[in-house]
């Protein structure tokens, strides 16, 4: 069967007469149904955690924990998210614009590369860092002989490599596809004006990019804010303390619940204040856009300059990952194993990691089939988005607090509950990015392909069968290989309720990293690394391959 387009022109109406934009709405009422029901049910779990934890703080009394007072969180949670959000901004332009100029064999690879930093699992970048810039790593064994010495990852300093690394590379993703969208007429024009390179990136590349910069700005504050592994491996202690380790700390070191609470209610609030003014910024552009295939290329001196850049940031990037590949696959990795406390975790990593992939998948669909519904700004379309924002405003330690302490309310072993509670939430954490790829090409095929789909007198499941499937199926994969990434390096969630009998792949690390056992926990961070990328790789190409078997 030919794949059908997303445009079918003008087509006769021989339908029952079309009565306005929200006409699929009350033609697919079991699409719009399942859509409000699940918002309804994210919203009334989400209510239900918030309010274990009002509860909790009201009836639990603090134990004398030893994290900083809260006030001092805030300040450092907030000036090292706006310090890494300011270099990350300027690492993503700088090497969104070489790439976007430059050609070169392996380009692809590069840009491919880069999209997987919004999903490598931080325990593994900051493992990454330590064998690069750590006392025994690569930098030191070089300038050791010259009586040097490397500046110590562990601080401020390395916090801010960790998140510039992996969020620099996630902006420039970003910032690249939306300087490949500018329209080849305007850059063919600009060209014949004879333009400079910097006049170039004023007039043409800024206004590209402007309207992606105050959202991608905004989410990365957010990720940093609420940082987890990097700042708990590479903090140095509590002068770089944030409130996710300090909540941390308080529920696993000194299980002060009270404390723990009373740093949760902080962060929703201090998160909550960032979202409202937020969620009215620019979208971050899709990975699935337009691009322009037209080429102008830079005066010699500036492409030299733009080699450099790449050069150095690419470096940056990929040596960390390289550290951990070539320290992982070595003698340790055999000892490793041997464990069999490892193919446990490994087993509860894959299993956990499929089912709340799975589970993500669901909950986008049917959000974003539902929101198609009705194309107009109203106050169910707004509704409909509220869930996606679970992960920004109930961060993963909050999150997983919230659970545990409802598990104990009802009286339910944590050891019992932990499975259900990480496919869960792990399912939430995932929500947002799956939800952004999936929305924008559902809402195109309702707003383009209504016609023909009442004309035809299409079911519910011969739309999604013949029109919406052969569309989507790269962006199902790719939403499911970012779920199931997320899932599998998630140590937020897994950090209340791991234990030596229930254990994942990162927790299992970090545990080793804890013992200092580095060697376990490089190869435990190498076959992390391997199978997310394979999984990132493979999972939307088998979806291409699954869809395009149909033509």
């Amino acid at each position: 069967m030919k794949k059908p387009s997303l445009s079918f022109g003008k087509l006769p109406h021989i339908g029952p007469p079309l009565a306005g934009e929200g006409l699929l709405g009350r033609w697919r009422p079991l699409r719009a149904f399942t859509g409000i029901a699940i918002a309804l049910a994210i919203a009334a779990l989400i209510a239900a955690l918030l309010i274990a934890l009002s509860v909790a703080g009201r009836t639990i009394p603090t134990t004398g924990s030893t994290v900083t007072g809260i006030a001092r969180l805030v300040v450092m949670s907030g000036i090292q998210a706006a310090l890494s959000t300011l270099l990350s901004l300027i690492t993503g332009v700088a090497l969104a614009w070489s790439l976007d100029r430059l050609r070169f064999r392996g380009r692809g690879f590069v840009v491919g590369l880069l999209s997987t930093a919004l999903v490598l699992p931080a325990l593994v970048i900051v493992s990454g860092l330590v064998a690069v810039w750590g006392r025994n790593g690569w930098i030191n064994a070089l300038i050791d002989p010259l009586g040097l010495s490397a500046p110590s990852i562990f601080g401020l300093g390395g916090i801010l490599a960790a998140h510039t690394l992996l969020n620099g590379a996630f902006s420039a993703r970003i910032y690249l596809d939306r300087l490949e969208a500018i329209p080849p007429e305007k850059l063919k024009l600009g060209r014949s004006l004879g333009l400079s390179a910097w006049r170039r990136f004023t007039v043409i590349d800024i206004p590209a990019l402007a309207g992606s910069v105050p959202g991608v700005g905004a989410t990365i504050f957010l990720l940093c804010f609420t940082s987890f592994p990097i700042v708990l491996v590479l903090g140095g202690g509590p002068a770089n303390q944030t409130l996710e380790v300090a909540i941390f700390q308080a529920v696993r070191l000194d299980f002060d619940l009270g404390a723990a609470v009373r740093l949760a209610i902080v962060q929703l609030v201090v998160c909550a204040a960032i979202i409202i003014p937020a969620s009215s910024l620019s979208p971050a552009a899709a990975l699935f856009g337009r691009r322009s295939r037209y080429h102008w290329p830079e005066s010699r001196p500036v492409t030299v300059a733009q080699t450099l850049i790449l050069t150095v940031l690419l470096l940056g990037f990929l040596t960390p990952l390289l550290a951990v590949l070539a320290r992982g696959l070595g003698p340790a990795l055999l000892s490793v194993l041997g464990q069999a406390n490892f193919w446990r975790a490994l087993w509860t990593s894959l299993t956990i990691g499929s089912l709340s992939a799975l589970l993500t998948l669901a909950l986008a669909l049917a959000l974003g089939m539902a929101r198609a519904l009705e194309p107009r700004q109203s106050a169910l379309r707004t509704a409909l988005g509220v869930p996606v924002f679970t992960y920004l405003a109930v961060p993963a330690v909050v999150l997983s607090l919230g659970f545990f302490l409802l598990a104990r309310f009802i009286g339910v072993p944590t050891g019992g509950a932990a499975p259900v509670v990480l496919v869960i939430a792990n399912a939430l954490l995932a929500l947002p990015f799956a939800f952004a790829t999936l929305n924008p090409p559902l809402e195109a095929i309702a707003r383009r392909n209504k016609k023909l789909i009442r004309a035809l007198g299409l079911s519910s499941t011969a739309q999604w069968r013949r029109i919406e499937w052969p569309l989507l199926g790269r962006p199902i994969g790719y939403a499911l290989a970012v779920a199931f990434v997320f899932s599998l390096g998630d140590l937020g969630v897994i950090s209340l309720f791991g234990t030596s009998e229930f254990s994942t792949l990162p927790w299992l690390m970090y545990r080793a990293l804890g013992a200092y056992r580095s060697a376990d926990a490089e190869a435990i961070g190498a076959i992390l690394l391997i199978l997310s990328l394979s999984a990132f790789i493979a999972i939307p190409k088998l979806f291409e391959v699954v869809t395009n078997a149909r033509d």
